[in-house]
């Protein structure tokens, strides 16, 4: 088994110290080490944003995106080669603002990705502008004045599109983000895993003492069960979307299997040369 901290490149996180990244990315070590994964088998996306820099300190292969386009690469690496183990890791502005239309067709399509939203309810690495997840009222830089939008809420919007694995972990507890984040990669298909995150720089409200008096963990609920989706719709809805655990789980056609006859084969070790008589046909047709 790889250990954890040999999924850490040599280079040093330059997070805020107590930014909610540092443990983002205990998170993911550990569940790679724990799903005894190796380096060279994972492939870790990013978009931008201070969550952005996660694929340079991962030891692994790695993509560092543009805003808001993670889950196209992302979902592009899985299906060129679906071996690999494709994380891509995004925040709250990169996935729900800008990139909130991938992250649409994403869980529409079920590639078998798994997609770690961390969310700290403000923009960190441009210097703390309000976040589609910015609660209605927050002062920031661009709402000097409060802030009079609705928030985008993840855990609704992803069961009112139908997505088959949905959880939310908290960076204060890195070991259940750890396990979700490990439930993730096992499922065959989309899972979407939103981390609650602290931003200490430009998020004053949204501190851990604030999350560790509202959170409520959906594991201590013995009567919950996350294969019900009308159940987990009314429950997230009932707790302001406060909500850890796994919040749903059903099993769902993976897009690979749809778009090959020979199902899980790799595409990359395919003979994908074209057909020479083919080529000469389209070439005499449009030229």
């Amino acid at each position: 088994m790889v250990e954890a901290k040999e999924f850490i490149q040599s280079v040093k996180p330059n997070w805020c110290p107590g930014c909610g990244g540092f443990s983002v990315l205990n998170a993911l070590t550990r569940s790679f080490s724990e799903l005894d994964l190796e380096p060279h088998n994972i492939a870790a996306i990013t978009g931008i944003g201070c969550s952005g820099r996660i694929s340079g300190y991962l030891y692994s292969y790695g993509f560092h995106a543009i805003h808001g386009r993670a889950l196209p690469v992302a979902q592009g690496v899985k299906l060129a080669n679906n071996n690999l183990t494709v994380v891509a890791v995004g925040g709250d502005g990169d996935g729900l603002g800008i990139g909130l239309n991938h992250l649409m067709h994403a869980m529409r399509r079920n590639v078998d990705i798994t997609y770690v939203i961390i969310d700290n309810h403000i923009y960190g690495l441009t210097k703390g502008q309000t976040s589609p997840t910015s609660p209605t009222g927050t002062v920031s830089k661009t709402t000097p004045g409060g802030s009079v939008e609705e928030v985008v809420p993840p855990l609704q919007l992803a069961l009112s599109a139908g997505v088959g694995f949905l959880a939310q972990g908290y960076s204060g507890d890195p070991k259940q983000l750890a396990r979700l984040i490990q439930a993730g990669i096992k499922y065959k298909g989309f899972s979407l895993i939103v981390a609650l995150s602290t931003c200490v720089t430009y998020n004053k409200v949204n501190t851990m003492k604030w999350y560790r008096e509202r959170l409520y963990n959906l594991e201590k609920d013995q009567g919950y069960s996350p294969d019900d989706r009308l159940k987990a719709i009314n429950v997230v809805a009932e707790k302001n979307e406060l909500v850890t655990g796994i919040v749903y789980q059903k099993e769902k056609q993976r897009y690979g299997k749809l778009l090959t006859r020979s199902g899980d084969a790799v595409p990359v070790h395919q003979d994908l040369t074209a057909d020479k008589q083919l080529l000469d046909k389209l070439m005499t047709e449009f030229v």
